[in-house]
């Protein structure tokens, strides 16, 4: 069976359920950035020695693709994501009590975990901007799991920037 269908040819792409959009509609955009998310925490994956920290970014990555289910409007239960947004806020807490205080603001940079880290966090604040951008212009913004993929996305990106700043090994260098 071929990978092509030919029916995207026109500029549209199908949804859950058949209903066609075109490719740049703020839907589209929308799951697509959640797509960039998931394939971007694949590469940090590849440079995570933490077996634990490893499988949890996998589950991460298995969270979004719910979360790019829903966009596309396929039924879908979030309740495990909602329980994830807790693990996030607990891991950036243990996280960050094993880090210096924070005083400025950093520059991305260090060993590849840490980079790629701080590449998935831009990702997922520029996710965030496209889901709400969608949301707002469908008038979902009041819709439980609507609230739940803000959520999720901002306290992800939260735990990315810890991520970055506790992979990194050599010293942070504070902006001035």
């Amino acid at each position: 069976m071929p990978i092509y269908t030919r029916t995207g040819d026109d500029g549209t792409t199908a949804l859950y359920g058949g209903r066609r959009l075109l490719k740049s509609d703020p839907q589209v955009e929308a799951y697509g950035c959640v797509d960039e998310l998931t394939t971007t925490l694949g590469i940090l994956m590849l440079y995570i020695k933490d077996r634990e920290e490893l499988r949890f970014v996998g589950d991460i990555q298995l969270d979004l693709y719910a979360i790019m289910s829903s966009l596309a409007q396929a039924p879908t239960n979030l309740s495990n994501q909602k329980r994830k947004i807790m693990m996030f806020e607990e891991k950036i807490d243990s996280l960050t009590g094993k880090l210096p205080p924070l005083t400025h603001f950093i520059l991305p940079q260090g060993p590849k975990a840490s980079c790629w880290a701080h590449m998935a966090r831009v990702i997922c604040r520029k996710t965030e901007r496209a889901v709400i951008f969608f949301f707002k212009k469908a008038k979902k913004l009041d819709d439980k799991n609507t609230q739940i993929i803000v959520k999720y996305l901002n306290r992800l990106s939260d735990l990315l920037f810890t991520y970055a700043r506790s992979f990194n090994t050599t010293k942070e260098i504070a902006t001035r």
